[in-house]
């Protein structure tokens, strides 16, 4: 068992999955807060369908994954912007024509390849260390970016129109969180892949946001549930030899229905006192 720690590629998918466990679960608290769920799922098929042309014609398929989830991301906000259709509708329409052509790459490629689905379903254990500088570099610039415009991004999340009268840039602040939330459904393809990834980024933050009224505290809470869920989650499928998306998932899904039990806030609202 404790063997098992000691190879290069256990300790690659441990440093992996602590790296997406927490940006995902940051990212997540905005998400949440934001009412931006559905986004995640629709940006996460849209890049995995940028995995499968990377892989069709032969280009680097991390970088078309980008290319796709920003697309995918600023076509949503554009269409919300204009007061076109809802955000939900877009994101339902871009998501299954993104999932079509993913299918449809797949289909054009002439023999099957077994790492467009490690993208789809999560494949930690065969991070190799490029993947791990692509993951830690992008893990920078996207917590860099959060720390830096955490107050902008914590005002649009909660009220975008009072936000604009403060005369906080809350066009561009949505965007760039709409930009962020690509860049981390990118970085966590590989390790719980694109069905999962969804999950990482809600889970986490709607785990810590049953145990807290404190935004700090909300957001250190969700990074130290993503960290410990995503890293025990590895641990567990390598022990037991199960997926390590699934065990990941699974692990954070368990947690949160304990906190939904334990809540202080499900205490206080079922206590006499807070009854009025």
């Amino acid at each position: 068992m404790v063997d098992l720690f000691t190879y290069d590629f256990m300790q690659r998918s441990l440093l992996a999955a602590a790296m997406v466990g927490g940006l995902c679960s940051v990212i997540g608290v905005f998400v949440v807060l934001r009412g931006l769920a559905f986004v995640g799922a629709g940006t996460s098929h849209a890049a995995f369908a940028g995995v499968a042309l990377g892989y069709l014609v032969g280009w680097p398929p991390l970088f078309l994954a980008i290319v796709f989830g920003l697309a995918t991301v600023w076509t949503t906000g554009w269409v919300e912007e204009k007061g076109r259709m809802k955000l939900d509708v877009s994101i339902g329409i871009l998501y299954t024509t993104t999932m079509a052509l993913a299918i449809l790459f797949i289909g054009l490629m002439k023999s099957y390849n077994a790492e467009v689905y490690g993208y789809l379903f999560g494949s930690v254990l065969s991070v190799t260390s490029e993947e791990l500088q692509i993951i830690a570099g992008l893990s920078i610039l996207v917590l860099g970016l959060l720390l830096l415009f955490s107050k902008e991004l914590y005002f649009i999340a909660f009220d975008q129109e009072m936000a604009e009268a403060s005369g906080v840039p809350a066009r561009g602040i949505f965007f760039l969180l709409l930009t962020l939330v690509a860049l981390t459904v990118v970085v966590s393809l590989k390790t719980v892949g694109a069905i999962l990834v969804f999950a990482m980024i809600l889970i986490p933050a709607s785990t810590a946001y049953q145990l807290t009224h404190s935004l700090k505290t909300l957001t250190l809470y969700s990074m130290a549930i993503g960290v410990a869920t995503a890293v025990g989650g590895v641990v567990i499928s390598a022990v037991c030899d199960l997926p390590s998306g699934p065990a990941i998932v699974l692990l954070a899904t368990a947690l949160f229905f304990c906190a939904v039990f334990l809540s202080p806030k499900r205490m206080n609202r079922s206590s006499p006192a807070h009854s009025h």
